[in-house]
Formats: C-alpha cells, sequence, structure tokens
C-alpha cells in the first residue's frame, strides 16, 4: 500500500514525519494488535481525523514506520561513506553497523517478526526487502569472486541470503529473546563465520 498523498509543504512534511514518530512509540509501547489511530494522533498531537490524510490505517502507518527503521538498518553506500576497500574491513562494518541498529531497534524488529505472519502485504514488503539486501551482498560476492579473493564455486546470491540470513536471526536470538551474549565477540564470531565461507583471500 502506499501513502494516501505525499506531503509537498513543510508543514505536510512535518505532520506526516511527526506521526510516522508517534506510530513508532504507540507500537512500542501497546504492540502492533493493541495500537490504534486515535492513540498515534493524540501521541503525534495532531486532529484525529488528521492521521486519515495521510495514511488509510493502522497497517499503512505501521510499514511507514517500518519502511524508516529498515532503510536505516541497510546501511546504505558504506563504502563511499568510510573510503574502505578491504573486504574483511567492510564485512566487519556492516555487521557492525547491523547489530547496533537491531539493537537499537529491537523491539520493533519483534513486532516486525509478529505482524509478517499475520499481514500478508507486510511480509511481501519484508520480503522484498530482504532480496534486496541480498542482492546487494550477492554482488560484492561477486565481485571478490571476479577478484579471485572469494570461492569461485559458491552461489553468490544464495551465499548472501545464507550469510544474511544468519546475522539476521543471531540479532534476534541476542537482542529479541535475549539470549547473554558480548557484543564484540558476537560480532567477530559472525565476520569470522563470513570469511570462513567466502574463503576469502588477502588482497593484494
Amino acid at each position: 500500500m502506499s501513502a494516501r498523498i505525499t506531503p509537498r509543504s513543510a508543514r505536510g512534511i512535518r505532520t506526516r514525519n511527526a506521526l510516522i514518530a508517534a506510530a513508532r512509540v504507540v507500537f512500542e509501547r501497546d504492540g502492533y494488535l493493541d495500537a490504534r489511530m486515535s492513540d498515534i494522533s493524540l501521541e503525534a498531537g495532531v486532529a484525529a481525523g488528521s492521521v486519515y490524510t495521510y495514511f488509510d490505517g493502522k497497517e499503512e502507518i505501521f510499514q511507514a514506520v517500518a519502511d524508516q527503521v529498515q532503510e536505516e538498518m541497510l546501511h546504505p553506500h558504506l563504502r563511499e561513506r568510510t573510503g574502505v576497500t578491504d573486504p574483511r574491513t567492510l564485512i566487519d562494518l556492516a555487521n557492525r553497523e547491523y547489530l547496533r541498529s537491531y539493537r537499537k531497534n529491537a523491539r520493533l524488529m519483534a513486532l516486525f517478526e509478529l505482524v509478517a505472519h499475520i499481514d500478508e502485504n507486510f511480509r511481501a514488503r519484508r520480503v522484498e526487502r530482504g532480496n534486496a539486501f541480498a542482492t546487494r551482498n550477492a554482488k560484492m560476492i561477486r565481485e571478490l569472486q571476479q577478484q579471485g579473493l572469494a570461492d569461485p564455486a559458491l552461489d553468490p546470491l544464495l551465499t548472501a541470503h545464507a550469510l544474511s540470513g544468519m546475522v539476521s536471526r543471531m540479532a534476534y536470538l541476542v537482542f529479541v529473546l535475549n539470549i547473554p551474549m558480548p557484543f564484540e565477540h558476537l560480532v567477530d564470531t559472525l565476520n569470522r563465520i563470513w570469511t570462513n565461507a567466502l574463503r576469502l583471500a588477502e588482497a593484494g
């Protein structure tokens, strides 16, 4: 689903953003099933009917919250932002950014898992996002193979899905289910599994 309108004025953009921020507070506080649009408008400090100017209902504003969080967790343009080209360092930075974002958004990540089981549209968007994430990682793996740095027998996309799924599941176990694990040990172990799985050779 898409929002009813795309606000063009600065005021409209501020109102929509305030509603998304308020929705995040309400969803984290009350959960998905018990959250109400009236609570979101109250939290945002806007008239009860105003929320429907921007969103059709709870499902749509929840998706807007998810889009915002997931965009943050994709850590885009990591190479460009950091100037790092060494694949081991890039893997470490990507895992660290993802895990920190997951830890920050753990309550919402737990809700995303729940809603994906009961809302087909939300599940489809989650799958779409996961595919985009894996496709980007597959591009990196393919480039490493072309450079002679990674196991050429690996299927880049399948490998990207498997390794990304591993990191995501471990984040869920540690930050949602609260299985105790020191952060640095977690990052180091995931980095080692990534590099071992790729049979990553030293650059140069």
